[in-house]
């Protein structure tokens, strides 16, 4: 297939790999063919339906490289489910009647797009198989190469999702300055609630990166600086057994000794019970167009610090939430490689006509490859057999119990 044009679009949330991947992408077409024409959709899905997009040219080419030194997304991202036209309809993104699929679909032939590029979770790269398919049936012929932006971590079968590493590190950095807030009054619970839906991945790896940091630190307990104040000392997951009362009992005796109390909450915990527990009072619990429940509006750690604090008899209580300051920070080195090996191979695919999205395959000895759309699929469980996150619940008491239904 002769590759004339080529479209970019990101999507779904922020990510640190969301500009250096629009970046990585532009660079390696620019050094295989720069006769080949890039745009960018502004706002993913929404700048599509809508038609607004731009044109990258040459001066564009020449800065490419300075994406890799931000986060955020220079073309913008949205939420938008193009398989569910009420939702696109009631955001004046297509008239009434319209199928969303088809109006983008013609929006990509009339701008004469051979391969689309879409960076972004399960859900922005399960639409642009759906978009394919549609096309495929009414006679046009594009490639769809994704690249697996999230910080959840929590693509199937892709061993790394882009961004992720990042995004411990930063709120591992986020947490130790909240964590400094636990003498700013006695007995002080600090919940420091980390973004995620189901993934319990980027909790763990915040706790192991802010534990690393712990260790390279020098103490002086003679003074009241000591690490057992600094330390994290509960990690709950949606993949582990959460009984409140026995580490209600548990978190007290901490309490009582050193003072204070910091919980690593993983945002998608107790997701099930809280959702209950509103729709019981009767209360409505926001969605979004793909029917994710917000859990911004839910505020998981605002549940946990309740349940916890009168049982601890904590005086001060603060919660603090990682997730934006982590998630448009720009890539680390560890990440920027990562995006560097999949943008080259995304653009070796396209111009094979190979669609898919590109990942360490799992499920076929983590080689890097074009994995098959309908292979892709989101809230892969966090594996808490792992030994490194033993070694952490060890670390801090903890008792390692899975949770009965893990989230898939």
């Amino acid at each position: 297939m002769s590759v004339r044009r080529v479209a970019l679009l990101t999507a779904g949330g922020f990510a640190p790999c969301l500009s250096s991947a629009v970046g990585g992408l532009i660079e390696r077409y620019t050094e295989l063919d720069p006769t080949i024409e890039i745009i960018a959709y502004q706002y993913g899905y929404h700048g599509l339906l809508t038609g607004t997009k731009i044109v990258i040219d040459d001066e564009g080419r020449k800065q490419a490289g300075i994406l890799h030194r931000f986060g955020g997304s220079p073309i913008g991202n949205s939420r938008v489910k193009l398989t569910n036209a009420a939702d696109c309809v009631k955001r004046g993104l297509v008239e009434e009647g319209q199928n969303p699929l088809e109006v983008a679909a013609e929006r990509l032939k009339a701008d004469g797009v051979d391969v689309l590029h879409t960076i972004g979770g399960d859900d922005t790269n399960t639409t642009a198989a759906d978009l394919a398919a549609y096309l495929h049936e009414n006679g046009y012929e594009l490639t769809v190469v994704g690249l697996p932006k999230t910080i959840d971590n929590d693509v199937v079968p892709i061993r790394q999702s882009l961004g992720a590493w990042t995004a411990a590190e930063e709120a591992a950095g986020f947490a130790a300055n909240v964590i400094g807030e636990h003498r700013s009054g006695p007995r002080m619970l600090i919940v420091h609630e980390v973004m995620g839906r189901h993934c319990g991945w980027l909790t763990a790896a915040t706790a192991k990166e802010y534990r690393t940091w712990l260790d390279a630190q020098e103490w002086a307990p003679a003074l009241g600086l000591t690490r057992e104040r600094w330390d994290v000392h509960a990690v709950f997951l949606p993949e582990l057994e959460i009984d409140i009362d026995a580490e209600a009992d548990r978190l007290k005796a901490v309490m009582d000794e050193i003072g204070n109390v910091n919980i690593f909450l993983s945002e998608g915990a107790g997701m099930n019970e809280i959702v209950q527990q509103l729709e019981a009072a009767g209360e409505e619990v926001p969605r979004d167009p793909f029917g994710h429940v917000k859990l911004d509006t839910i505020n998981p750690g605002q549940w946990f610090a309740k349940q916890f604090a009168e049982k601890l008899g904590a005086e001060k209580v603060m919660v603090q939430k990682s997730g934006y300051y982590s998630r448009a920070a720009a890539a680390n080195a560890e990440d920027l490689r990562l995006i560097k090996s999949m943008t080259d191979l995304a653009v070796e695919c396209a111009l094979r006509g190979e669609p898919g999205v590109i990942g360490h395959d799992e499920e076929d000895g983590d080689r890097l490859k074009a994995i098959a759309f309908p292979r892709i699929a989101g809230g892969k469980a966090f594996d808490v057999a792992q030994p490194w996150f033993g070694e952490i619940l060890e670390g801090i008491g903890q008792p390692l119990v899975p949770a009965k239904a893990a989230a898939h």
